[in-house]
């Protein structure tokens, strides 16, 4: 086929190329045309999230009437729904929780340029963490509008939308309008001026700096006043609201609309940058691979590191544990003899499936626990009783506690069969016992001596960094989503202070 009939196969009857009526129709499509480096097929996160910004522009986020959870539905899936006169609700305000440097400003910059192609009438206010970004970001959005075609090989703004310009003598680098329009966009920082104009899409890029600002209260206090007595406010009917940023605190923006009686309005796009750490599947390994993850979490505080690439907020302010006593050798006499005296267990079982096994095996000297293995997992039973078993046997344990609640009791017969059979030993007397106390009342009342008197070897936040972060993060004054790690560190601290007496040698 000659050149001309396969540009003639490409258009339709209004000789318009069909790539480009793909862009006017879909915003991947579009931003595949702008910028096809960036925007790849091979970075299916970045449909996803174009595929999100479109739907919630188009009302396609939507739920029945007594349905509970939001779900995105087809264009033609709408259309049967509106010609049913079927009625539903359509939700307005999304939530996007994505690792940093993948794309998703990028990707709100370029839903911005689409939007006003396909209705010039929006107007649009960008708030962003300082004046700085807020111009670079609205830069990119007026400067996409008004890019320049200089070599056929490239698509421009204009080639999808050629009746879309921006009005000429109003481009001021924060606020602008279109032709025909008295006003298109507003950028301006967190906490600036917002005066004179509303929008019908709000949206919020990253309005925390740092993880210092993210833990402090005051800032955090202020921010929602001013998005709750400022931003909503400039809100027109029917509006769409966007907040995207990385999230550190269970109080930061985010958190606190996905907490209050409204929560229920919001869609939230939560990924991850590591899907699958066994297998090391990465959300896109283009942008961060599988080395790169791990170098940054070998050098970042742990905390952080989840909160910026697995969107786990961590609050250190109001945890229960605020020091942790670490050791580098453990007890030794003069001449390098270890000084434990016994080695022991305590086990708590999962008790339901999105509950974690905590099993935890240390030493004792002279009143003091230093531990020496964690098992942390939510493998099933059938996994973790051999996980348990090697471990009780590679360390030499004497005496196990292990919790009976919730099938603890047929885990710890399991345990002791797996020791006979397959390791020849009966080393390890394995007690089962129930425990009835209140957990949280436990956890609570046992926090200053497990601070005080139970050691971590130096290197725990990496050789165990999941119980790590259940410790660090485990929160006094508020409900807890899980509380494995802090429950099983608790029965350490009980078995301890019942002193040496009680324990069978």
């Amino acid at each position: 086929m000659g050149i001309a009939a396969e540009y003639r196969a490409k258009v339709n009857n209004s000789g318009i190329p069909e790539k480009i009526l793909k862009a006017k129709e879909s915003l991947w499509e579009y931003n595949k045309l702008i910028n096809p480096k960036f925007f790849k097929e091979t970075r299916p996160h970045l449909k996803i999230l174009a595929d999100t910004l479109q739907a919630i522009f188009e009302h396609r986020i939507i739920k029945m009437t007594g349905e509970k959870d939001w779900h995105l539905i087809s264009t033609e899936e709408k259309q049967a729904l509106d010609e049913q006169q079927t009625e539903y609700e359509a939700c307005r305000n999304l939530a996007i929780d994505i690792p940093p440097r993948h794309g998703k400003s990028y990707s709100l910059s370029q839903f911005c340029d689409w939007v006003y192609g396909k209705d010039r009438e929006q107007s649009i206010i960008a708030v962003t963490y300082n004046e700085t970004l807020a111009g670079r970001f609205s830069v990119n959005v007026r400067d996409g509008i008004e890019a320049t075609k200089e070599d056929d090989r490239f698509t421009v703004f204009n080639d999808v939308f050629p009746d879309t310009h921006i009005k000429y003598g109003d481009s001021a680098k924060g606020m602008w309008s279109l032709e025909g329009r008295f006003f298109s966009y507003l950028g301006t920082g967190f906490g600036g001026t917002i005066t004179g104009v509303g929008c019908s899409i709000g949206i919020i890029d990253d309005p925390v700096k740092n993880h210092s600002e993210a833990f402090n209260d005051e800032l955090l206090d202020a921010q929602y006043l001013w998005y709750t007595d400022t931003f909503l406010s400039r809100l027109e009917e029917d509006a769409i609201q966007i907040i995207n940023m990385t999230r550190w605190n269970s109080r930061d923006l985010v958190g606190r609309v996905l907490s209050d009686e409204d929560a229920g309005d919001w869609y939230v796009l939560e990924m991850e940058a590591c899907l699958n750490t066994k297998t090391h599947e990465m959300l896109c390994p283009e942008l961060l691979s599988w080395k790169s993850y791990l170098k940054k979490k070998s050098k970042m505080s742990l905390v952080i590191f989840m909160a910026n690439y697995h969107q786990k907020p961590v609050d250190l302010h109001g945890a229960l544990y605020q020091k942790f006593q670490e050791y580098d050798h453990l007890p030794m006499d003069n001449e390098g003899n270890c000084l434990l005296e016994e080695i022991k267990s305590y086990c708590d079982t999962a008790d339901e499936g999105n509950d974690f096994l905590c099993d935890i095996i240390y030493g004792t000297y002279n009143g003091e626990a230093y531990i020496l293995n964690v098992i942390f997992t939510d493998e099933d039973m059938s996994k973790t009783e051999k996980q348990v078993a090697e471990a009780y046997y590679h360390w030499h344990v004497s005496w196990a506690d292990i919790e009976s609640n919730n099938g603890g009791r047929g885990f710890a017969r399991a345990v002791a069969r797996i020791l006979k059979d397959e390791y020849g030993s009966n080393y390890t007397h394995i007690e089962s016992f129930y425990q009835g106390a209140n957990k949280i009342a436990r956890i609570k009342s046992n926090a200053t001596w497990v601070q005080d008197h139970i050691h971590f070897p130096r290197n725990w936040r990496d050789k165990w960094s999941d119980y790590f972060l259940a410790m660090k993060s485990f929160q006094a004054s508020k409900k807890n989503k899980h509380d494995d790690g802090p429950d099983a560190t608790t029965g350490v601290a009980e078995k301890m202070s019942q002193g040496s007496g009680n324990w069978l040698y």
